[in-house]
């Protein structure tokens, strides 16, 4: 089952990300802040992720990350 994570405390690193999503990032601006999911997700056939879905308004797939307040990238 693919996760969401929210972070709000302070920015994390890319590698922490690429970690997170399991490969390459990609930032999906949303009305809470920023989507951070696996940019080659799709290509990959991971599994749908409801709850990032939900967040973005389309189709997500594999684990993301949400950020939000001082999280956000600069």
């Amino acid at each position: 089952m693919s996760k969401l994570q929210i972070l709000t405390d302070a920015e994390p690193t890319l590698e922490f990300l690429q970690s997170a999503v399991g490969g390459y990032i990609e930032i999906i601006n949303v009305d809470d802040g920023q989507l951070i999911v696996n940019e080659e997700g799709m290509i990959r056939g991971l599994e749908h992720n409801h709850d990032a879905s939900m967040v973005a308004g389309h189709p997500v797939v594999g684990d993301a990350v949400l950020l939000k307040e001082e999280a956000q990238l600069q």
